[in-house]
């Protein structure tokens, strides 16, 4: 019988209701303001005392108030009802005020498919595994809960049960559509006008003090995967933001000149390097390579500083493959260029001004100068530390000459100023250096701990030239990792302090199955399904080939599944299935049986209509009775089985 979704829910589908409810809500608690959290928490624990106390729901006037003045709220908070954290704000109370109008299964349903929409909104702020999972449960007990609007009756355990059947069924389906359905370009989740207000990374400025409170982070800058050979560890300088100009401690970026081709020419006799990135979301239109790149990677371009850029701000996960070459030759810099590269303040940092005017001795080469300056600074015995002592505008006279402590940016900085004192062109790299292997998957997983800064010089008939300053007093930093060159008792990002290898283990596997849960769930990608599908055999794949392949398969599952399901099938009483041929035959003549009669009922109305019939009719009724309801005799069954297949109506 059809369930009637007009009666009044029960107290056991109405707890059902509440945990479906507070399943979509938790998860989403971090994204919504704490006023809204609180607001929808209290109306289902009202709901919640109404149901323990057998209390009946508000008046319809009460609901209207609290639903006016949490729109009202929402509108203050976010100057708008529509987007995507307004709009889950708005359906967070709907879900909450819609739990103290249900009065029937009817409105029930509209709760599970709310709670259902609500569940995907999760991905809207975050899609890593965890979610996925909580997701996944919610499903469940959403689903749970539809079944038990229709059966109230049913303990929690087996709805639970009949729910994950269910979705298990449905998995063949869901990864058939996943591959064959078509992609689309640019994120699924996700409003452009609502995102990436939090997402971290470097800057397209250097302060002191700046990539020292981002090394602090064990967050995932992006990820390499190489394909064959590796470079030294102390030659994987990720390249980012190059920085020209010096406002007194501040380097900022100079003017940008885009370029259509490379502003260099690859070294072909040097080695090789080719690998694929996954860059993690960072809000800003810079990507990372190996210096220098022999190409570009899609929807991207050069400047003349050999900066690669993206054609808008990276803000999903973005995957492009890439070649580098150590070496290259560069093109000649316009002297313009050149002079940017030589200005400096001339009020600050006199002592570091005077020893590289010391440098430029008449005669003395640019290679000369660089040589004198790494000497210079090889004899400070400068400290590399994560904890540099405060400094004033003179930055580089203050760390060259009084504290020596300092961080990457403290060298780098100091460096360039000092040669661009002595006239030679300079400037600061900024960027990333090293990165760590995860042996699991053999990717390469560089953090925002290695963020870096180094130097480059511009030397006559060589071009620009990579120093990197730190290494000539903290070498350990460029050829082992960060935590082997800081001092004793510095602070470290948690995961690299000693004592923390079974735990960096688990680190690696889990960034393995992260890493794959990226690239082939959440980076699965029209490039990356029609790569897939070439390889199990769809030549030039388009939408006719992919939709004959998803109705095929989709049909090949369809009959597997209904196979399994009629071969784990109990086998029908053998009584059953004669009484069941009997009452078929007198349907086919307009006297089918009701659900709710029983054989005596069912013979005694037949009797009625087929007088001539009711000796035979009551003998079939009363063999199908006894074998039932009482013992299987073999003999009354075949007794059974002769009388139905003789019966003619």
């Amino acid at each position: 019988m059809k369930p009637d979704t007009t009666q009044p829910l029960t107290l056991a589908q109405t707890w059902w209701l509440l945990t479906t409810g507070l399943a979509a809500f938790v998860p989403l608690v971090p994204q919504v303001p704490i006023w809204l959290a609180a607001l929808t928490a209290a109306v289902f624990v009202w709901r919640a005392a109404l149901a323990w106390w057998r209390q009946p729901l508000p008046n319809r006037w009460i609901l209207v108030l609290v639903t006016l003045a949490g729109t009202a709220g929402v509108f203050l908070q976010y100057r708008t009802l529509f987007g995507q954290r307004a709009g889950v704000a708005l359906l967070l109370i709907f879900l909450a005020l819609k739990q103290l109008e249900a009065r029937t299964p009817r409105d029930g349903i509209a709760i599970v498919f709310l709670a259902y929409f609500l569940t995907l909104t999760q991905f809207f702020e975050d899609q890593s595994i965890p979610i996925a999972a909580t997701m996944l449960a919610t499903l469940v007990v959403a689903t749970a809960a539809l079944a038990a609007l229709t059966d109230a009756r049913t303990s929690p355990l087996p709805l639970l049960r009949r729910a994950g059947v269910m979705l298990l069924q449905a998995v063949p389906f869901m990864l058939i559509l996943f591959v064959l359905f078509p992609r689309v370009n640019g994120p699924l989740w996700g409003l452009p006008t609502d995102a990436y207000s939090g997402l971290t990374g470097l800057s397209d400025s250097m302060t002191p003090g700046s990539i020292n409170n981002l090394i602090q982070s064990d967050a995932i800058a992006f990820r390499v995967k190489f394909d064959g050979d590796v470079p030294p560890r102390n030659q994987m300088y990720w390249r980012g933001p190059v920085l020209t100009q010096l406002d007194e401690r501040t380097w900022r970026p100079g003017k940008m000149i885009r370029v259509s081709a490379l502003p260099y020419t690859p070294d072909t006799s040097s080695p090789a390097y080719r690998y694929t990135v996954t860059l993690e979301p960072h809000n800003k239109p810079w990507l990372f390579a190996l210096e220098l790149p022999t190409h570009l990677p899609p929807d991207s371009f050069t400047t003349t500083d050999f900066q690669l850029y993206a054609k808008k701000p990276v803000r999903e996960r973005r995957r492009y493959e890439m070649e580098s070459r150590i070496r290259s030759r560069h093109d000649p810099e316009t002297l313009n260029q050149l002079a940017s590269a030589l200005n400096l303040p001339q009020q600050l940092n006199a002592r570091t001004h005077s020893l590289g005017q010391s440098f430029a001795t008449p005669g003395s080469s640019d290679r000369q100068r660089l040589q004198q300056a790494i000497d210079f600074m090889r004899k400070q015995q400068l400290i590399y530390t994560l904890q540099p002592p405060l400094m004033s505008a003179n930055v580089a006279d203050e760390f060259l000459f009084d504290h020596k402590r300092g961080f990457c940016e403290h060298f780098s900085a100091s460096f360039v100023i000092l040669m661009r004192a002595a006239s030679v062109p300079a400037r600061v790299v900024t960027g990333y250096q090293g990165g760590e292997l995860n042996p699991v998957d053999n990717t390469w997983v560089i953090r925002q701990s290695d963020a870096h800064a180094w130097a480059e010089v511009w030397i006559e008939q060589q071009g620009w030239v990579r120093v990197d300053p730190t290494a000539t007093s903290a070498p350990a930093r460029i050829e082992q990792n960060l935590a082997a060159a800081v001092p004793a008792g510095d602070p470290l990002p948690f995961l690299s302090g000693a004592g923390l290898d079974w735990l960096r283990e688990m680190r690696f596997r889990w960034w393995a199955v992260n890493n794959a849960w990226n690239q082939w769930i959440l980076g699965y990608d029209p490039k990356l399904q029609r790569e897939l599908l070439e390889k199990i055999g769809m030549q030039s794949p388009d939408w006719r080939q992919m939709t004959a392949w998803l109705a095929g398969l989709c049909g090949t599952a369809l009959l597997i599944l209904t196979a399994a399901m009629l071969w784990r099938r109990p086998p029908t009483d053998p009584a059953l299935r004669q009484w069941q041929r009997f009452c078929r035959r007198l349907a086919r003549h307009g006297l089918a049986r009701h659900n709710w009669e029983g054989p005596d009922d069912y013979a005694q109305r037949l009797a009625a209509a087929l007088p001539a019939k009711a000796p035979e009719i009551s003998r079939i009724a009363d063999l199908y009775a006894g074998l039932r309801y009482g013992r299987l005799d073999p003999v009354a069954l075949e007794a059974l089985r002769r009388h139905v297949a003789a019966f003619k109506p």
